[in-house]
């Protein structure tokens, strides 16, 4: 059982110990905490709504209704939108002006989890600040409700994906006319989530009707893990093949992140998710990229190439944005297959990433593995080491930093060890207890090569700690 408290919300296992995962009293404590937050940023005369969504999780409907009925409880007004994904519920608090949000989704995490997301006004996620306030009103149970006389009320938007859209097919850079020309033949694999309702509704829109929806019952029963990574794809590469259609897209269970599959049934690549996206807008739009810094630095080489600045962020939506607002970036994302995309909204998309892509892909006039062909080639390994309780993270990266100290290191966020013109990424997860251990070179081998010599000093300092 997992509880975990972070910039990226909090998440949990459900069913356990209260303390040690989302249990409904945490689940509870937690919306309390956050709703008494909102309350302390508002006035009488400010708006006192808040937007709930949740993906097609199994514990989704059971958690919904304990926030819901916590923030109510609380005096504050809540507009349901039940199933959605977590860029139509951003969206949602700026169409209804409201003073926040949460999303109830673990993102890529297995069946078994849930998380409650915490928005601010701007339908953004709330910053490590207030994050931290909100975490020490739930330790010390300081919050209020409301007498009966003043007990919020609950109402349901059916309507707020269909805004969603609409702001996308009017963005200026999507062309839905050389998309709906084009005819893209389409495989979806919706992993038994919202992405089945939101992806076909999105395509619809942009006039292609020749789709097809792999694990499109929402019963939240994961046909596969639900990380969008390449060995989770199998089904997917293989329909894509058998159907002879143009491209597949898989999206996570709360459709924030997107990737891609050639017409040969290869994988695009996640982390090319963005660098394809960014080709497109900085081709059309002037001006600066973000991403994490466990992405690709293809990103930086495109950026460069159309003649802006590319600026690295710690790893975490909120960090991203940060950095994207400072250095005033017209795209920007993470690896993961986030695409941010300013002047629709600030939170990872993959329904505007789905149709920028289209578009550049229409506009290309090349088929999908030709357009990959188009990016510098780097290899990315990605691995994991879970944490047992009571491991020292910082005992064990200051044994590495210590062993590589004649290499650059960057600490912002773990530690980035460059190696020439390689790089090994170690940080502790925000969303699972582990460390994730991402590196990258131009040959594959050399990408693994370096995972494996610092997992293997990974290990040996936790052995001895």
């Amino acid at each position: 059982m997992a509880l975990i408290k972070s910039i990226s919300g909090i998440r949990g296992t459900i069913g356990g110990r209260v303390g040690d995962s989302l249990s409904p009293i945490d689940i509870v404590k937690f919306t309390a905490a956050y709703g008494t937050w909102i309350l302390g940023q508002t006035s009488e005369n400010n708006s006192r709504k808040i937007v709930v969504g949740r993906d097609g999780r199994i514990s989704g409907a059971m958690v919904q209704g304990l926030v819901v009925n916590t923030l109510i409880s609380l005096g504050l007004d809540v507009i349901d939108l039940d199933l959605s994904t977590t860029p139509t519920v951003e969206m949602s608090v700026v169409f209804h002006q409201a003073a926040g949000g949460i999303i109830l989704t673990a993102s890529h995490n297995p069946k078994e989890w849930n998380a409650l997301k915490l928005l601010n006004n701007k339908g953004e996620f709330i910053s490590g600040d207030d994050g931290a306030a909100i975490l020490e009103m739930a330790a010390n149970d300081n919050y209020n409700f409301a007498t009966v006389d003043k007990a919020g009320k609950c109402s349901t938007d059916t309507d707020a994906l269909n805004k969603h859209i609409e702001a996308i097919i009017n963005h200026p850079l999507v062309d839905v006319e050389a998309i709906k020309k084009s005819q893209f033949k389409i495989v979806i694999d919706a992993i038994n989530s919202t992405g089945a309702i939101a992806v076909p509704a999105l395509l619809k829109a942009l006039g292609l009707k020749d789709y097809t929806v792999l694990n499109s019952e929402i019963n939240g029963q994961f046909a596969h893990n639900p990380e969008p990574l390449p060995q989770h794809l199998r089904e997917l590469c293989t329909e894509v093949t058998k159907r002879k259609a143009a491209l597949g897209i898989a999206v996570d269970p709360d459709v924030d992140r997107l990737c891609f599959v050639c017409e040969d049934g290869s994988l695009f690549g996640e982390e090319y998710t963005l660098v394809a996206v960014a080709d497109y807008v900085l081709k059309h739009r002037k001006g600066n990229s973000v991403s994490n810094m466990s992405s690709t630095r293809a990103l930086k080489d495109v950026t460069v190439k159309h003649g802006g600045e590319y600026t690295p962020s710690a790893v975490g939506e909120v960090n991203v944005v940060a950095k994207m607002k400072a250095t005033n970036a017209v795209i920007g994302g993470e690896g993961n297959g986030g695409i941010i995309v300013p002047d629709l909204h600030y939170g990872r998309d993959a329904l505007i990433g789905i149709a920028l892509f289209l578009s550049h892909l229409a506009h290309e006039k090349k088929s999908v593995k030709q357009l990959r062909n188009t990016y510098p080639y780097y290899s990315m390994s990605k691995n994991k080491i879970e944490l047992e309780k009571g491991i020292d993270v910082k005992k064990v990266f200051a044994h590495i930093q210590k062993k590589y100290k004649k290499n650059p290191i960057n600490t912002e966020d773990g530690l980035k060890i460059e190696f020439d013109n390689d790089w090994v990424h170690l940080r502790t997860s925000n969303t699972e207890p582990i460390i994730r251990i991402y590196s990258e070179s131009s040959f594959e081998t050399t990408a693994e090569s370096i995972a494996n010599r610092l997992m293997q000093d990974i290990r040996e300092s936790m052995n001895n700690s």
